[in-house]
């Protein structure tokens, strides 16, 4: 097939988990004979940080604007078999109906934000996706599972509303034989609704136990925040980093966005990241996550310090390693970048299918 995807960003993982997803999709749908084309919005932000400036998968491009892409790229989006188009793309509103009006393949649209994205519409914010254009992408590919999807097809009259998790590339993510340096870490960018919850569950058991050590990695944490003496800070932690660092760790700490929490069925990056190093993880709970990982076996849950610090000093070295153990299998049997691919093209060819039954055959 011929894929067009337009995407935050691709070529930098700064603040953003949406470039560790493309990575890895775009290699293995390259990997399988696909001619993909990732654009790219060329922004400061992402300027100023790229860690992967030229992907070596696939073909990546950079616009400055709606005008410069539709010049440059219409010739391929009219003839690419599949145009994807992703959440908090800028001005994804006029990408989308551009898309519908150029291209003669199927359209789709692909959430990495899912809940973020139905709270905005819900409160009438279209940053980048208006509902009158959810009927119009044929499928609608999310990173939340369970009950929304059916809401995304009977509110929004999306005809094809499917689950395309997160994944994680095995030959980046494995386990190394690290000396332990942090009983407790944990991967992610600030988010007001998750701070109290990396609070209670991991810089308050560091005020408890002094000699414990723990480290947080993210960018955009306030200046404000005071943390323990015996926690490290790391602003900004590169994907090629993020192996070792899960290893270096005796236990990994998950904690979830709260609309995703609310929404449920929304594993991040991160964990599967975490998992196929074969790092112990503890959690904070949310539906669905028994549905990915057996409780207790594969992952453990904690929401309090109390718990916390129990698994820490009282969970022995070869429980911890039979923990990890147990969910790197599941990740590497469910959760791989090459399970993703195939999971796409099984949702293009139902949706194909669909629109011949429609009458409504695409060239």
């Amino acid at each position: 097939m011929k894929i067009v995807v337009f995407g935050l960003s691709i070529t930098s993982s700064w603040g953003n988990g949406h470039a560790t997803t493309y990575r890895g999709l775009v290699r293995e749908l390259s990997r399988r004979g696909h001619d993909v084309l990732f654009l790219e919005r060329d922004v400061p932000w992402y300027a100023e940080n790229r860690d992967l400036p030229r992907p070596p998968y696939g073909r990546t491009e950079l616009y400055g604007s709606v005008d410069e892409m539709q010049r440059r790229f219409s010739r391929e989006v009219r003839d690419a078999d599949l145009v994807i188009v992703g959440s908090f793309v800028p001005e994804g509103v006029a990408v989308g109906e551009w898309v519908f009006e150029t291209t003669r393949g199927l359209p789709a649209f692909y959430d990495i934000d899912t809940p973020v994205t139905l709270g905005k519409l819900g409160r009438g914010d279209f940053e980048y996706l208006a509902p009158h254009l959810i009927p119009q992408y044929r499928i609608y590919l999310s990173f939340t599972g369970g009950p929304l999807l059916a809401y995304i097809e009977t509110h929004y009259g999306s005809p094809m509303a499917r689950v395309l998790y997160c994944s994680v590339d095995p030959q980046l993510y494995y386990p190394e034989p690290l000396p332990n340096r942090w009983d407790l870490g944990y991967l992610g960018t600030y988010a007001d609704d998750r701070q109290r919850f990396l609070d209670c569950l991991l810089m308050e058991p560091a005020r408890r136990w002094r000699e414990g050590r723990f480290i947080v990695a993210g960018p955009l944490y306030p200046p404000t925040i005071e943390w323990p003496d015996n926690v490290e800070r790391l602003d900004h932690l590169a994907p090629s980093d993020h192996r070792a660092f899960y290893n270096a760790q005796r236990v990994t700490l998950n904690l979830t966005r709260g609309e995703m929490k609310s929404a449920g069925y929304s594993p991040s990056v991160r964990l599967f990241e975490a998992a196929a190093c074969g790092a112990a993880i503890v959690s904070d709970y949310w539906r669905g996550l028994e549905g990915l990982f057996e409780i207790g076996r594969e992952i453990l849950v904690a929401g309090s310090p109390e718990e916390i610090l129990r698994l820490l000093r009282e969970t022995s070295p070869d429980e911890i390693a039979r923990l990890g153990q147990r969910v790197r299998e599941r990740v590497q049997a469910e959760h791989t970048a090459a399970q993703r691919a195939l999971q796409l093209e099984s949702y293009y060819n139902d949706a194909v299918r669909n629109q011949t039954r429609a009458g409504n055959v695409l060239p």
